[in-house]
């Protein structure tokens, strides 16, 4: 990890949301990305493509070696969708020269739930007066926004309602697991700010894929996540999430890429962090999304949705989180994971190269 000078990256082509721009110069000004070049140590890029740090909206955390290697992938941003304890969450929040991530902190379920096998006490919601109260409890502890279970058997759809009514009063997003079709219903009826996973069980019907698009609410597939459970375990048909994917992207419903990276032992599939956030990508440009609009669901959407102003994209008083690679990603997806240099908030990390598949 190096401190990093002012510096100048020359000769390098931006991605700037849209397409590659021709060779310029990124200043890297302390954490932010600069404007005045005097005094810089220039670093000839030799034309490589800079790209936004990449941004995966849905990852759980073990340790600090959890951000390390993801940090090694280009992974700048990570959005935690549970952690506990609490202790061990605000000991990964805001350090220096890995990840930055935010949290949900817990994530509610219910007894009896598939999650409350693995879940702490305190993510065990039961009735609507506990929703209120776990709402509140999370809001004092600092959590970003509010991470919902929907199992069958789990939450009742009145506990999820006024889970989902109670993080809006506070001003937060609420974020819903879905993996079969009867919980994506649960969440949509709710009227969640985004769901993630898509069902495995069986096909999306087509009235909640209108339905995603007409209430604006983003969905965050995890495909490979759903890729892993139906391989390994044998559990559902990954061609059912897949096309999922296809059906709400041709609806113009709004997909950000999350993996569901994850240590825990008693978990479906462990994803590996770091590197399966490529694979992510490669899996959604299966499903039918261009090469453009899976770079953005890693990099401007996520930002946007999460209300992280600073990141996203590539101007001038942004947080210098930055990724050189080798190839241009726009005609082969694969190019993100030729890793030449990683910034995050302007201290440079040495790049994991990742393996050919995850």
């Amino acid at each position: 990890m190096n401190v990093s000078t002012k510096i100048a990256l020359t000769n390098v082509r931006i991605f700037d949301g849209q397409k590659i721009l021709n060779p310029t110069t990124v200043v890297i000004d302390g954490d932010i990305i600069g404007i005045d070049p005097t005094d810089a140590v220039e670093q000839d890029c030799e034309g490589a493509i800079l790209l936004p740090g990449l941004i995966d909206a849905h990852i759980h955390l073990s340790g600090i070696q959890d951000l390390k290697t993801m940090s090694g992938f280009g992974i700048t941003t990570a959005l935690d969708m549970a952690t506990w304890p609490l202790e061990l969450l605000n000991s990964l929040r805001n350090q220096k020269g890995v990840t930055d991530i935010r949290s949900a902190g817990f994530a509610a379920s219910a007894s009896g739930s598939t999650h409350s096998r693995f879940l702490p006490t305190e993510s065990l919601v039961q009735n609507t007066d506990e929703a209120k109260l776990f709402v509140s409890k999370r809001v004092a502890e600092g959590s970003d926004y509010i991470k919902i279970v929907c199992d069958i058997p789990g939450p009742e759809q009145d506990v999820v309602n006024t889970l989902t009514a109670e993080a809006h009063r506070h001003g937060k997003l609420t974020i819903a697991h879905a993996a079969t079709v009867a919980p994506f219903e649960m969440a949509q009826i709710a009227k969640v700010d985004m769901i993630t996973h898509v069902p495995l069980d069986n096909t999306l019907p087509k009235e909640y894929v209108d339905r995603m698009v007409t209430d604006k609410c983003i969905s965050v597939p995890t495909l490979t996540m759903m890729e892993g459970i139906a391989k390994s375990r044998g559990i559902g048909r990954y061609e059912n999430s897949r096309d999922a994917v296809t059906a709400l992207y041709k609806a113009g419903a709004i997909i950000l890429a999350g993996t569901d990276a994850n240590s825990n032992p008693r978990t479906p599939f462990n994803v590996r962090h770091g590197e399966s956030l490529h694979h992510e990508l490669e899996l959604l440009v299966e499903a039918g999304l261009s090469n453009l609009d899976a770079l953005k669901a890693a990099t401007s959407l996520p930002a946007q949705y999460f209300g992280l102003n600073d990141r996203g994209v590539i101007e001038p008083g942004r947080r210098a989180d930055l990724v050189l690679i080798a190839g241009d990603p726009l005609q082969d997806i694969r190019a993100t994971r030729l890793l030449k240099r990683i910034w995050c908030a302007g201290i440079e990390v040495e790049p994991i190269m990742p393996e050919s598949s995850v």
